[in-house]
C-alpha cells in the first residue's frame, strides 16, 4: 500500500482571512486603549463646562447686583435732589418769617413810639371835649355830661385794660355824635332849673327851646347871657317846632328864636 503524503499550503482564503483577524485584533486593542481616554476628555470637559456653567451664573449675579446698585444710587440721587429742593423752599419760608419776624418787632417799636404819642392826644381831646360840652346849650346834659367822665375814665393811664385803640375808637364816637347833634332836629322830655317839666325843642346848635306841657308857655335858651327865657310870642313857632320834630307835620320853614350874633373876642 502506498503511502500518499500531504503538504499543508496557505490557501487564499487563508490569506485573506490572516490580515482582516490581525487588524481586527489591532483595532481592538486600540479602541480597548483609547477609552479611558475619552471618558477623561468628557469628564474634563463636563468639569469645565461646570465651571463656565458656575462662572457665568457668578457674572449673571453681579450683573444684577451691578444693576441694582446703579437704581438705587438713581433713586438716591433723585431723593437728594427732591430734598434739596424741599430745603431751598424751606430756606425760603425761613427766610421770609425772618423778615416778618424784623417787621413785627420794627412796628412793635413803632406801636410803643405811637403809644407815647397818642396818650397825650387823647386826653386833650377828651379835655376839649369836656369844655365844649359845658360851653354849648344845655341839651342832653346829663348824658353828655356821663358820657364825658366815661372818656375821662378811660383815657387814665392807670386803665391799661384797654386797648390804646379801643380808647381812641370811643373817644371819636363821642366826637361823631356831638357832630351829629348840630345837623339834627328833635325833641325830648327834661325839667328846667326851677323843677317845671316842659317839652325841649332842639334844632341842631342854633336854637334850644321848651314848651310846658299844656301849652301856655313857652321859652329858650339865651346863649349870651346863659340863661331859660320866658317868651311866649314863640308860642305858634315852637308848636310848629314840635310837630317837626315829633314827625307830626311835614318840613317848612321855621321861625325860632336864634341868639344876636355877638363881635368875636
Amino acid at each position: 500500500m502506498a503511502r500518499s503524503s500531504c503538504s499543508f499550503a496557505p490557501s487564499k482564503a487563508h490569506t485573506l482571512f490572516m490580515p482582516a483577524v490581525l487588524w481586527l485584533a489591532m483595532h481592538g486593542l486600540s479602541a480597548q486603549a483609547q477609552a479611558p481616554v475619552n471618558d477623561a476628555t468628557i469628564a474634563a470637559q463636563n468639569g469645565v463646562d461646570a465651571a463656565a456653567a458656575a462662572s457665568q451664573q457668578a457674572v449673571n449675579q453681579l450683573v444684577d447686583e451691578a444693576a441694582s446698585i446703579s437704581g438705587e444710587y438713581a433713586r438716591t440721587l433723585a431723593e437728594i435732589d427732591s430734598l434739596n429742593q424741599y430745603n431751598n423752599q424751606l430756606q425760603k419760608q425761613v427766610d421770609a418769617q425772618l423778615a416778618e419776624i424784623a417787621s413785627i418787632q420794627e412796628q412793635l417799636s413803632e406801636i410803643e413810639t405811637t403809644n407815647r404819642e397818642v396818650q397825650p392826644l387823647m386826653e386833650r381831646m377828651v379835655q376839649t371835649l369836656d369844655q365844649f360840652v359845658k360851653a354849648d346849650i344845655p341839651f342832653f346834659s346829663q348824658e353828655r355830661a356821663d358820657r364825658v367822665a366815661r372818656l375821662v375814665a378811660l383815657v387814665d393811664p392807670s386803665n391799661t385794660g384797654t386797648a390804646i385803640s379801643e380808647k381812641y375808637r370811643q373817644i371819636l364816637e363821642a366826637y361823631q355824635i356831638e357832630l351829629d347833634y348840630g345837623r339834627s332836629l328833635d325833641s325830648y322830655q327834661g325839667t328846667l332849673p326851677d323843677g317845671k317839666v316842659v317839652q325841649f325843642i332842639r334844632l341842631g346848635r342854633v336854637s334850644l327851646m321848651y314848651r310846658t306841657l299844656d301849652g301856655q308857655e313857652t321859652g329858650y335858651w339865651d346863649a349870651n347871657s346863659k340863661t331859660w327865657v320866658q317868651d311866649n310870642s314863640y308860642l305858634e313857632a315852637i308848636g310848629d317846632a314840635l310837630s317837626v320834630a315829633n314827625q307830626e307835620g311835614a318840613p317848612d320853614l321855621l321861625r325860632v328864636p336864634v341868639p344876636a350874633p355877638r363881635a368875636a373876642q
